[in-house]
């Protein structure tokens, strides 16, 4: 007997494509609001920055830190150092000053007595200009043995050579008294000649900065030595004569720290000569024949960040 039972119909369906309604005409733009100062709230936010000082964005804890080149660092180090050597000069001009003026008290005391007031003036600004160029001096004099260390580093980075000499050569022919007179004008040479991009083979051919700092210092060692073998003797044109050669001394000083100054500026020129201390103050005048730059596309208020 045959299924008389109704089969279901198939169901048709149609589906219509509808263009999205934009979002300009959907959803109108809220008016911008007027600016009604710096956010506040109720109480101390929980975010923000570390509560740290200021730092480079590499040195802050979870990221990578990454040192400065040698390069950097021996500029830092030059330029702590040029302040020292324009220090010491200072006060080395100073105490020659005190000395001359001693010198001339000890003249005129011959034929008429002085003011105590003026003598213990004098005796004051000779002492405290004295120990503060000696204090001043020998902080100078290892902040330089440090640069010529940052510098020899340096080399090594940038040129991919060795200086000849190692640090501790480098302390004897400095420190080393009567050495370093014969000594100090090779190590000066050799920092110029590598730091110039000479060879390391080849044989340095000192300028006339180095010849005439090599002079300078040799002298300064030989008046020191003198001045205090002087001192030793007794006698007033003994002592009149201490006052003068602590004089010179004094002047020949000034000079080396001028010198210095001269020298170091050099050696940091030649290592680096567009450093960032030149640039600074820089700006760009004009651009020309760049292609325009891409435009930021405009984000609508509630766009997903």
């Amino acid at each position: 007997m045959p299924d008389t039972r109704r089969q279901p119909e198939a169901t048709v369906r149609r589906w219509v494509a509808v263009p999205p309604v934009s979002p300009r005409r959907g959803r109108p733009e809220p008016p911008e609001r007027p600016y009604t100062g710096p956010p506040s709230y109720p109480a101390p936010p929980r975010w923000g920055f570390p509560s740290v000082t200021w730092r480079w964005p590499t040195s802050v804890p979870g990221t990578v830190t990454e040192h400065a080149d040698p390069v950097r660092r021996q500029w830092v180090l030059g330029g702590r150092v040029l302040v020292l050597l324009i220090i010491t000069a200072t006060l080395a001009a100073l105490a020659t000053g005190a000395e001359v003026w001693r010198y001339v008290l000890l003249v005129r005391s011959r034929d008429s007595a002085l003011n105590s007031s003026m003598v213990l003036s004098s005796d004051a600004l000779v002492v405290s200009a004295s120990v503060l160029l000696f204090i001043v001096a020998v902080v100078t004099i290892a902040a330089t043995y440090l640069w010529i260390l940052r510098v020899r580093a340096a080399i090594a980075e940038q040129r991919g050579v060795d200086p000849p000499r190692s640090a501790w050569r480098i302390a004897a022919g400095l420190f080393v008294p009567g050495v370093n007179w014969v000594l100090a004008g090779p190590i000066a040479a050799e920092l110029e000649h590598l730091a110039s991009g000479y060879s390391a083979t080849a044989r340095p051919r000192p300028s006339w900065l180095v010849l005439a700092w090599w002079a300078a210092w040799a002298a300064n060692g030989v008046l020191v030595t003198v001045t205090l073998l002087w001192r030793t003797r007794d006698g007033i044109q003994v002592q009149a004569d201490s006052v003068l050669l602590t004089a010179i001394t004094d002047l020949a000083a000034l000079l080396l720290a001028a010198l210095t100054v001269l020298l170091v500026r050099r050696v940091m020129s030649l290592l680096a000569p567009m450093a960032a201390a030149r640039l600074r103050g820089s700006w760009v005048a004009a651009v020309r024949d760049a292609p325009p730059p891409e435009l930021r596309p405009r984000r609508t208020p509630w766009a997903r960040r």
